[in-house]
């Protein structure tokens, strides 16, 4: 593009940026990494007799987002490397606020990123039965006692970094006693929240989450698989070491939250003396301009502050895939961002990076008006159209070409008009000639406004026949290149253009400020009567292109219809983040 936007016929700035998509059948090699050098030590000392097995593990209690991508790309990807195999757990120890839709969902978004999880699929549900032995055995070792603490007595006997716990008035409980009582929680005889199972630890350690931690608490809810068959559940940082153990997984690839409970976690598996895994933590995912909690996520949907989990503004893979992020780029970005183990923040700027390298190479190009202005070729024949060779890719030549109509009516840009341009002004006004994309040269010649109101409504134009295919015999130079549409080969379409969630980089860092208020009221532009090719209403919901000249938009699934397409802006074609990077400014 120029200055103020017209089309020059220049290569997109992406083409070459070395980002690769990072897909199944079109895979980079994996980037070194602290991770990957622990599992190559593991392998060459024989450690787990160089098998590796990941997981990914996803409690259920909502959509997985932007963040989630990066573990499943991660473990999967290790698997696949190293010749293992990589299991989907759910981890759905918390029936309060679990449910199958999640379940759902997330089997969708890993299959829709691209992974495949085979026979492997896992629930910690189905060691409901195990892990209620294997507390069991701590008990009878000693290493675990019910305590009848209130939750805000456990609170305030527990202490503070600075101050050791206080134990348990019940923590010398008899053997015996621990194991009858924890009977009698698990066949109900106790209300909610009464008595906890609690391991047996040190009150004084340093590290809070060593301090007699939950085991099991009494909780009356049925479970999305279970039922009502228990009234006792599991807590996470015990249902997951066992869980990694009961899998036979090698490597438990955890966020860095969970850095400070990985002494936990090889408790757990120390005192039980079963399958050790190795827990390996590594930095999250965290994006500018969204929010990357399933809580904060949650409360948006619930709030109506969006139209749903999968709202193309989201985070959530759904909202992504929604909004026309190709899983590839999704992968290409994962990659980029790398494995760090100290938590930072990333741009949003590289996701869209990412996704215009990817949609570049493969999304076929199409001509919209979002903002039509009505021309009429006054020296076009009325009964005439033309078709003219258009290429559907240009960065993908086995795309080949397709033919467009051209007739005497055709719709430009409201943008692309000034009556009195500004200086460097390239695009139309009176007088002035342009390219019709693929067509003709042609020239404004008169203007027509509404008589009340002053408001151009439509142009008078002629055309130069020598110029077909935009070329003039007489060389003379035109500086800009519209797209249109063929009035009589448009319809009409709806066009969402997106922007970011949250005006904030930062949502929730000002001291002060609600986070919810940062939302970005611009975040949405709902544009109703935007004209399109024709063959793009006959399009399958849920394919993509790069409308010339405006960015890249998606068919949206949802709320097409066939008499009135939607369509969702990916992202623009402008690529600041390229820029930045080039200037020094990016990764």
């Amino acid at each position: 593009m120029d200055s103020d936007g017209a089309m020059t016929m220049d290569k997109n700035a992406d083409r070459n940026t070395g980002v690769s998509p990072c897909g199944e059948h079109e895979a980079a090699p994996a980037a070194r990494d602290f991770i990957r050098e622990i599992i190559d030590e593991h392998n060459r000392t024989g450690h787990f007799g160089g098998l590796v097995h990941t997981r990914f593990p996803p409690e259920p209690n909502g959509y997985i987002h932007i963040g989630h991508a990066k573990s499943i790309c991660l473990n999967f990807g290790i698997a696949k490397q190293y010749g293992g195999v990589c299991n989907l757990r759910f981890d759905d120890t918390n029936p309060s606020k679990e449910e199958v839709e999640y379940v759902d969902s997330i089997m969708h978004d890993i299959r829709w990123l691209g992974f495949d999880w085979g026979d492997r699929l896992f629930y910690a549900s189905d060691y409901f039965d195990r892990l209620y032995e294997y507390a069991e055995r701590l008990i009878m070792k000693g290493s675990a006692f019910v305590c009848d603490l209130s939750a805000d007595e456990m609170k305030d006997y527990r202490g503070t970094l600075t101050e050791p716990g206080r134990n348990s008035p019940w923590r010398n409980r008899p053997v015996d006693e621990n194991l009858d009582l924890f009977r009698r929680m698990r066949a109900g005889e106790f209300p909610d929240g009464s008595r906890t199972l609690r391991a047996r630890i040190d009150m004084a350690s340093p590290n809070l989450n060593m301090r007699d931690p939950v085991i099991y608490r009494i909780l009356r809810a049925t479970h999305h698989r279970s039922g009502d068959k228990w009234c006792i559940y599991p807590m996470y940082d015990y249902a997951h070491p066992v869980s990694d153990s009961i899998e036979g997984i090698t490597h438990s690839i955890c966020t860095l939250e969970f850095e400070d409970h990985r002494p936990l976690y090889d408790w757990f598996l120390v005192q039980l003396g079963i399958h050790h895994s190795q827990q390996i933590e590594f930095a999250r995912l965290n994006l500018t301009h969204t929010v990357m909690s399933k809580r904060r996520c949650s409360e948006l949907v619930n709030d109506g502050l969006v139209t749903g989990w999968d709202d193309p503004r989201m985070p959530t893979l759904a909202g992504i895939r929604r909004r026309g992020y190709p899983p590839a780029a999704v992968r290409a970005f994962a990659e980029r961002v790398g494995v760090a183990k100290r938590d930072s923040v990333v741009d949003i700027a590289l996701l869209e990076h990412c996704a215009r390298v990817e949609l570049n190479r493969t999304a076929p190009r199409a001509m919209a008006v979002l903002r039509p202005l009505k021309v009429v070729i006054e020296n076009y024949p009325e009964d005439q159209v033309e078709e003219f060779d258009y290429v559907v890719n240009p960065e993908d030549p086995s795309a080949g070409v397709r033919k467009i109509p051209f007739s005497r009516e055709i719709y430009i840009d409201r943008d692309d008009f000034r009556e009195v341009p500004p200086p460097k002004y390239h695009r139309l006004s009176p007088g002035a000639e342009v390219r019709l994309r693929y067509a003709y040269l042609v020239r404004c010649t008169g203007v027509e406004k509404d008589p009340a109101t002053g408001e151009v409504t439509g142009l008078r134009c002629s055309y130069d026949p020598a110029t077909r295919g935009g070329d003039a015999p007489d060389r003379r130079k035109v500086k800009a290149t519209l797209h249109w549409v063929s009035a009589a080969a448009s319809v009409p379409a709806e066009v969402r253009l997106y922007d970011h969630l949250f005006s904030a980089e930062y949502p929730g860092a000002t001291e002060g400020v609600n986070w919810k208020d940062e939302i970005n009221k611009a975040s949405l532009e709902v544009v109703t009567d935007a004209v399109v090719e024709r063959h793009l209403a006959d399009a399958p919901p849920g394919t993509g292109w790069q409308f010339e000249r405006l960015g890249y938009f998606f068919k949206d699934p949802v709320d097409s219809t066939p008499d009135r397409p939607v369509f969702n802006r990916t992202v623009t074609i402008r690529d600041s983040w390229a820029r930045t990077a080039k200037a020094g400014g990016g990764e």
